[in-house]
């Protein structure tokens, strides 16, 4: 297990995070009782194992079963006797938590409300790391970047992250809290897959640019890269795409990413799955790839990306596959900064 810098902060979290949207759901109706419904003993085996093998850093939400993740998570730690300085803390504010209309968003009345909730749910004094989970279009940035000041300062929250925002909302936001001295977004959580490549376009950039490090959310695409999906093949009926198929994603082309993996697994002896996970932990804007399971099996396998390691050729020939199609403007910057290159200038002889 590799552990890389938070960020741009001195906190070190492992490549894998522990998802847990699939704790607690046997009690709530539609897409969380699909997702999981993991209850006490079989959260605490889940977490024991993840720990065991090297994993330091666990991401939850509030809105994940309605808190019941996030309470399943604290006892999970407490059964378990962990130390609390062993573990990376990540959760989440934004979602539906009740009928009102101020039981959603990123408003500063919201995110005090939930921050409470959410460590009473953790058992715990201070959360590591507190994410935006979502784009609030109504509430002003400035509002919602001073109330995660004030929670850094209060010492209930270490470094604050944001998931799900477009490029230019996330640098926006960066220099307000340059400007204002604000305690500033340090991750973006972001969905991204051999099958869904989108955030290359601009996301990747701006991270690079700006420090921030990339958690990676549904690295399967929501199980459609396990192995078990395919081109005319039937559905497995326990499987979580069967029943919730999300997040989008252009079936054709993941077929074809799912060929050449398919390849690489087998010249290794190991699950497709596994070769999806590799293929994202060798991207060196990568931070943490989180993965979630409803077996002890499934996240044996995901641990195991971790000692994959494939070919250059090998991940040419993924990348090839997987290709994004070209759109405007990257075309045309190509074109134009084709004689560009950060190397000496050369004058092209008379």
């Amino acid at each position: 297990m590799k552990y890389h810098q938070l960020g741009r902060t001195g906190l070190y979290v492992s490549e894998i995070c522990l998802g847990t949207m699939t704790f607690g759901g046997s009690e709530s109706a539609g897409m969380w009782r699909a997702i999981g419904a993991l209850q006490q003993g079989e959260v605490d085996g889940i977490v024991g194992r993840a720990l065991e093998a090297g994993v330091n850093f666990i991401d939850t939400a509030d809105v994940y079963s309605f808190g019941e993740s996030e309470r399943l998570l604290g006892q999970s730690l407490k059964n378990l006797g962990v130390k609390r300085k062993d573990v990376v803390i990540a959760t989440k504010v934004f979602g539906e938590m009740g009928p009102g209309p101020n039981d959603r968003g990123a408003s500063r009345g919201h995110i005090m409300d939930s921050v409470q909730m959410s460590l009473e749910r953790l058992q715990t004094d201070h959360i590591d790391l507190y994410q935006i989970h979502g784009n609030d279009v109504v509430t002003p940035i400035e509002e919602t970047l001073r109330a995660l000041d004030d929670l850094t300062r209060q010492g209930l929250v270490r470094y604050v992250g944001v998931s799900n925002w477009t490029a230019w909302k996330i640098a926006k936001a960066l220099g307000i809290s340059e400007a204002k001295g604000y305690a500033r977004f340090e991750t973006l959580q972001a969905y991204y897959s051999i099958a869904g490549r989108d955030l290359e376009r601009e996301l990747v950039p701006m991270l690079t640019s700006e420090n921030l490090g990339l958690m990676v959310w549904s690295p399967l695409a929501g199980g459609l890269l396990s192995g078990k999906f395919g081109p005319g093949s039937n559905n497995p009926q326990d499987a979580r795409r069967t029943n919730f198929d999300f997040p989008p994603v252009d079936k054709d082309r993941a077929w074809k990413c799912v060929e050449v993996m398919r390849e690489v697994g087998e010249a290794h002896g190991v699950s497709v799955a596994r070769v999806a996970l590799a293929w994202l932990l060798a991207k060196p804007h990568v931070m943490s790839i989180i993965i979630g399971a409803k077996t002890q099996e499934q996240l044996d396998d995901n641990l195991a990306a971790v000692d994959l390691q494939l070919t250059e050729e090998e991940i040419t020939r993924l990348d090839d596959a997987s290709e994004l199609a070209a759109e405007y403007p990257g075309w045309m910057l190509a074109r134009q900064g084709g004689t560009r290159r950060p190397k000496a200038f050369q004058k092209a002889s008379a």
